[in-house]
């Protein structure tokens, strides 16, 4: 494994700062009242199918690429298709240790995981079952209980809710991931439709009556 060659830190927009956002529903400036608890398995079961989809189409579509051309630097925080790839693949490793109570192993979040595509698609698959599963045993309480970690990235301890962190998993994916499909249209590849609501999983009958929209 090997580190990416690192980008100079960029100057954030004027108008952003940390710690200037409006309170979550039930929680006070002078408090730490993380407000009411989501039922946190639902979600993650959803967002875990939706993560899987999306991979199979992105992957399917750098597949049709050549290495040089997935490797080539477009600009991206993370240079390339296959560099966003990697860090994706990165954070969801990083995250599920956590969550597991294991030693994080990401040592930047630049470092190349996999330079062979075939090796980065496997790992991926693999990794998007293992969320399915972590996903499925969530309990509701998780949501509720502070979680607290290390930032690699940032070099900062953080205490943050349950649901906070798993919000920021599937959040960071889809981040990322939103990236690639545009290096993707860039060189010609479209991943077609990437809209939660048409994942195949929701196709059928609308539960509760009406009409899909």
């Amino acid at each position: 494994m090997r580190a990416l060659p690192n980008r100079p830190l960029q100057r954030p927009c004027s108008s952003l700062t940390l710690g200037t956002t409006p309170p979550l529903h039930g929680m006070t400036s002078a408090g730490r009242d993380w407000g009411h608890a989501m039922r946190i398995r639902d979600y993650a079961v959803g967002m875990a199918a939706y993560n899987s989809w999306m991979n199979e189409r992105i992957f399917g579509c750098a597949a049709e690429l050549s290495d040089i051309e997935r490797k080539r630097d477009q600009g991206a925080f993370f240079r390339s298709i296959h560099g966003t790839l990697n860090h994706i693949l990165l954070g969801d490793e990083s995250w599920l240790q956590r969550f597991r109570g294991q030693p994080v192993t990401m040592v930047s979040p630049s470092h190349e995981v996999h330079p062979d595509f075939e090796d980065l698609r496997a790992a991926r698959r693999a990794m998007d079952g293992e969320i399915a599963m972590w996903a499925d045993a969530l309990t509701d309480s998780f949501a509720d209980q502070p979680f607290a970690f290390y930032s690699v990235t940032y070099q900062k301890k953080r205490v943050i809710p349950g649901w906070v962190a798993v919000a920021h998993l599937f959040n960071h994916q889809a981040h990322h991931r939103g990236q690639v499909t545009t290096l993707l249209k860039q060189v010609g590849k479209d991943p077609g439709v990437t809209d939660l609501p048409w994942m195949p999983r929701f196709d059928g009958p609308v539960v509760g009556g009406g009409e899909a929209g």
